[in-house]
């Protein structure tokens, strides 16, 4: 819960007097803080996009491979740190091969038509985002598995933010629509939630309202 206050001064700092945000994945639970912390004035929006599941609707909901991390940030981070630092390694060099550039080529080719950048560039986007979570190593990612799937420290029925949006995918496998639903129905407010059928994690980005 203090991630809020690192907000606030880096827009002290840009003078910034009013912004909007928005939290994608494990960034939900940031943005949700910040909702229930900052002054309202000082958002003119919060959405949630795709936001990470709150564990206290209980963990059968979630696939069998986080809760194995969960256990494993728990009690025994090392073991999880070396995990990670091989599934990265296997990713640079598996996604440079020309098997997986032909594969990602061809999916960002479906929907060409919307995009200005050349597939060549947006593959080097993706590749970009996809690697950034380990920019600082794998500590901060292990750390952060820990983080999601304990307590939040956020009062749901305290957020009495107006103007928050919650965008959720129906299919999505990495954060189950259920893990959302629950915080939902606990917000005072209600907000702005829409749930996109037939969406996944990955897919959900592309809708023009979220933008």
């Amino acid at each position: 819960m203090d991630w809020p206050t690192d907000v606030q001064v880096l827009a002290r700092h840009l003078r910034l007097s009013s912004f909007a945000i928005i939290g994608g994945s494990g960034g939900g639970p940031y943005a949700l803080a910040c909702a229930q912390v900052l002054p309202q004035d000082m958002m003119s929006a919060v959405g949630v996009l795709a936001g990470a599941g709150n564990w206290r609707a209980r963990a059968h909901h979630m696939p069998w491979i986080y809760r194995a991390s969960k256990l494993a940030a728990e009690h025994w981070p090392a073991g999880l740190r070396g995990l990670l630092t091989f599934v990265v390694w296997m990713l640079r060099h598996g996604m440079n091969t020309q098997m997986a550039t032909q594969r990602v080529n061809d999916y960002l080719t479906k929907d060409q038509d919307q995009h200005d950048e050349f597939v060549k560039e947006r593959r080097a986007q993706l590749l970009h985002i996809l690697f950034e979570s380990f920019a600082q190593g794998v500590g901060p990612a292990a750390y952060e598995a820990k983080l999601l799937s304990q307590g939040w420290g956020i009062e749901f029925g305290h957020i009495t933010y107006n103007n928050l949006h919650i965008w959720h995918a129906e299919k999505n496998w990495n954060s189950p629509l259920p893990m959302t639903e629950y915080y939902v129905k606990l917000l005072s407010n209600s907000p702005y939630s829409k749930v996109f059928e037939d969406d996944t994690h990955f897919t959900i980005h592309k809708y023009h309202e979220i933008l």
